[in-house]
C-alpha cells in the first residue's frame, strides 16, 4: 500500500545502539550526567490486579491460587498473544537474546521482544546478557512487550487497560499497556520460582555479597527494606541485589544487574549506588529532572518508586 513505511526488526543491539534509538523515538529524556529518562503513566509499580497466570495441566494443582495468582485460560491468553503479536508485527521492534540465571547449569534463555527501545535497555540491564554458550537449559522463554497496546475491559476480558500473562506451559509472557518495566524482570523471577525448586536449587527475593575471603552474606526483606542499599557495601563484592539462587555449588545471581529505588539517594549515605547512577547508560524510571536535566532524587511528585536500572559493570566492586 503506498506511502506506508516498511517496519524494521532490530536484534541484538548494543546498550548505546538501543539508547540512541530511543531518544529518536522520544520516549524520554537525557540527565545531565547521561542517564536515560522515562516516565511510565499511571503504573509507577508492579500492578498484581492486572497480573495472570495461565492455568493449565501443569500449573492447576503446582500454583496457589489467590487474588495475587490469578488464573487465566490456556483460550484468554492465546487470544491476548495474536492480538499482541499482530500489533507488533505493524510496527519497528527489539529483539533481544538473553538469559535469567548467571549460573550455566541453571540459568535459563529469554528472548525479549520490545516496542520501546529503551525497554530492550533495561532489560539488557537486569537480564544476564550476552547469552552464555553453555547453557545447560535450551528451551527459550519470550518475552512480548506491546506497551502501547492498551485493553479495552469490555472486549478483552481484562480487569483494566493493562495485563501480564505467564504460561509455563508454552514458556511465554505477554505483557501489554504495561510501561512499567519491573513487570518485565518479576514475571522472570516468577518462571525461576516455579522451574528451579525442582532441580534441587532455593530462589531467594534477598540480595547477597561476597568478602575477601570468599563468605557470602545475604539480605532478606520486602521492596523497599534496604536490601540494595545494604549489599552495596564498598567493602565488598556485589553478586546482585534482589533475586538470587542457591544451589549446591553456591549462590548465584538471578540478573545482571541492579533496579535501586532512588528516593532520597544521596553520596553520602550510599556512594556506590550514587557513583553507578550518575554514569551514563543508565535507566531513570519516574524519577524527576528540572528544566536543565539536573535530577532531584527527593522529588516524589510522580511516586515514591523512583528507580535506577544499571549493569553491575558499572560498580566498581
Amino acid at each position: 500500500m503506498a506511502g506506508l513505511t516498511k517496519v524494521k526488526e532490530y536484534i541484538n543491539l548494543s546498550v548505546k545502539e538501543l539508547l540512541c534509538h530511543a531518544e529518536a523515538n522520544a520516549e524520554g529524556v537525557y540527565s545531565q550526567q547521561g542517564a536515560f529518562s522515562v516516565t511510565t503513566g499511571k503504573r509507577t509499580g508492579r500492578s498484581p490486579r492486572d497480573r495472570f497466570i495461565v492455568c493449565d495441566e501443569i500449573t492447576q494443582e503446582t500454583v496457589e491460587w489467590s487474588e495475587v495468582n490469578q488464573k487465566a485460560t490456556p483460550e484468554h491468553f492465546m487470544t491476548l498473544w495474536s492480538k499482541a503479536a499482530s500489533y507488533m508485527q505493524e510496527r519497528d521492534r527489539y529483539v533481544s537474546e538473553l538469559q535469567v540465571g548467571a549460573d550455566a547449569a541453571y540459568g535459563v534463555p529469554v528472548r525479549v521482544v520490545t516496542e520501546l527501545a529503551w525497554h530492550s535497555v533495561f532489560c539488557n540491564h537486569l537480564f544476564v546478557s550476552p547469552r552464555m554458550k553453555n547453557l545447560r537449559e535450551t528451551k527459550e522463554w519470550t518475552i512480548l512487550n506491546a506497551a502501547t497496546l492498551t485493553m479495552d475491559p469490555s472486549v478483552d476480558g481484562t480487569p483494566d487497560d493493562g495485563v501480564v500473562m505467564i504460561n509455563f506451559t508454552e514458556r511465554k509472557v505477554l505483557l501489554c499497556g504495561m510501561l512499567y518495566a519491573g513487570e518485565m524482570k518479576k514475571a522472570m523471577f516468577s518462571a525461576l520460582n516455579f522451574i528451579l525448586p525442582k532441580r534441587d536449587v532455593l530462589p531467594m527475593h534477598c540480595a547477597a555479597n561476597k568478602g575477601e575471603s570468599g563468605d557470602v552474606a545475604l539480605f532478606f526483606g520486602l521492596s523497599g527494606t534496604g536490601k540494595t542499599t545494604l549489599s552495596a557495601d564498598p567493602a565488598r563484592y556485589l553478586i546482585g541485589d534482589d533475586e538470587h539462587g542457591w544451589s549446591k555449588d553456591g549462590v548465584f545471581n538471578f540478573e545482571g544487574g541492579c533496579y535501586a529505588k532512588c528516593i532520597d539517594l544521596s553520596q553520602e549515605r550510599e556512594p556506590v549506588i550514587w557513583d553507578a547512577v550518575n554514569k551514563p547508560g543508565v535507566v531513570f524510571e519516574n524519577v524527576v529532572l528540572d528544566a536543565k536535566g539536573q535530577v532531584d532524587f527527593t522529588e516524589t511528585s510522580l511516586t515514591k518508586n523512583t528507580r535506577a536500572a544499571y549493569d553491575r559493570a558499572m560498580l566498581e566492586n
